[in-house]
């Protein structure tokens, strides 16, 4: 790492870098860390006060709490999977999430057996199917009866999936507490891959793997960064006419609308407000994630971050806990982004933004914020692999 005065190093004048990188975020740190193994030579800026961007985790009574959010790395891709690992050994979580429904219970998460039971008191496959095709159809009879034949939003496309008691109980409040609209007014694709299990399988996930960095996600970022020059605390705004005295070539994964400085308007986003609290109690909810999925709860779910790393009876072993509150909000400027809206407008207005980046000469654009596309953290780390084997 290097000192914050960098910036102002002769060296930089100098042209001394192959690569000035925006963001210390996975897509950022996993491009520099390529680059730097081949032989480049890279400067990573952000303008946090840490790198990690929103896999950052802060300490908090021993606990690596999940300053943004959870975050649970999960992946079919080997390559991928393999090549975190060889930075830092990952852990055997499984997300295995709990909603607390509006009528008091708690209902297991994704939709599976354990559901099913829970919701119908249906016992085997068979039941659980018939029941499930009982609320379907009366679904699509619904619409039909209105001379409709496909859904037109993001109410009728889950109604058809998995019919009204799951809708209303683990689906609808949840959404619009997320999305801060009806989900009448959201479009259908949000939920057109709704998981539905007819085992008794918790695993939220259907990839072959999964798990949390030990020591956490910082320990993975360090480890992508090391041997490579960072500068926090910087903005790239300050230096954006001057980049070309610093670098040969620009990678920039911050927010695409605000590189070309809005000149064709602010794309939306939705962001996530968190109040976070430490507990006199070795384990607060007995899993890492419960979800709210009445409407008159204002947060959409509780984290608790012990269970991402501590198993079994070893969470006893730290008499207190941390948890987090996670409220779902409109974004304003100042405020982090996190989801992308896709609707008509800002798809639209994405596009003409995209346009403007091809462009641009000797720049690379990359990464959820610049691409204005949400990605995982395991498509991130792929996304970094092809954009630099494609440079």
């Amino acid at each position: 790492m290097v000192a914050e005065t960098l910036i102002n190093d002769y060296r930089i004048a100098m042209k001394q870098y192959d690569y000035l990188i925006v963001g210390a975020g996975l897509f950022g740190a996993t491009f520099a860390h390529l680059a730097t193994k081949a032989g480049k030579r890279c400067l990573v800026i952000d303008r946090r006060p840490h790198i990690g961007g929103n896999v950052y985790c802060e300490n908090i009574e021993g606990i690596n709490v999940h300053k943004y959010g959870a975050h649970i790395f999960h992946t079919s891709d080997r390559e991928v999977w393999e090549f975190v690992n060889s930075i830092v050994p990952f852990n055997r979580y499984t997300n295995s999430p709990v909603a607390a429904a509006p009528d008091g219970r708690l209902y297991n998460l994704p939709f599976n057996m354990n559901t099913f039971y829970q919701m119908w008191g249906v016992r085997t496959p068979q039941q659980a199917q018939e029941k499930l095709d009982e609320q379907r159809r009366e679904a699509v009879r619904r619409m039909h009866a209105e001379g409709v034949t496909e859904p037109r939003n993001l109410e009728e496309q889950a109604l058809c999936l998995i019919g009204r008691d799951i809708y209303e109980k683990l689906i609808k409040h949840y959404t619009e507490k997320q999305w801060g609209r009806p989900c009448t007014e959201l479009p259908a694709f949000i939920i057109r891959r709704l998981p539905v299990r007819l085992t008794f399988d918790n695993n939220y996930f259907n990839d072959l793997y999964q798990g949390i960095p030990e020591s956490g996600y910082n320990r993975l970022v360090e480890g992508l960064l090391e041997g490579v020059d960072v500068q926090t605390r910087m903005d790239f705004n300050d230096i954006k006419q001057t980049w070309r005295n610093i670098a040969d070539k620009l990678v920039y994964s911050g927010a695409i609308d605000e590189y070309f400085d809005f000149s064709l308007g602010r794309l939306d986003w939705r962001t996530v407000r968190f109040e976070t609290e430490t507990k006199d109690c070795p384990n607060f909810q007995g899993n890492a994630v419960v979800n709210y999925t009445d409407h008159i709860t204002p947060f959409t779910r509780i984290i608790e971050h012990k269970h991402f790393e501590q198993f079994g009876d070893k969470v006893y072993e730290n008499p207190r806990t941390v948890i987090s509150r996670e409220y779902s909000t409109e974004f304003k400027p100042g405020m982090e982004p996190y989801y992308p809206v896709n609707d008509e407008r800002n798809n639209r207005l994405a596009e003409s933004y995209r346009e403007l980046a091809k462009a641009e000469e000797d720049v690379i654009f990359g990464g959820r914020l610049a691409e204005y596309k949400y990605y995982d953290m395991a498509p991130i780390i792929a996304r970094a692999f092809k954009i630099w084997k494609n440079r």
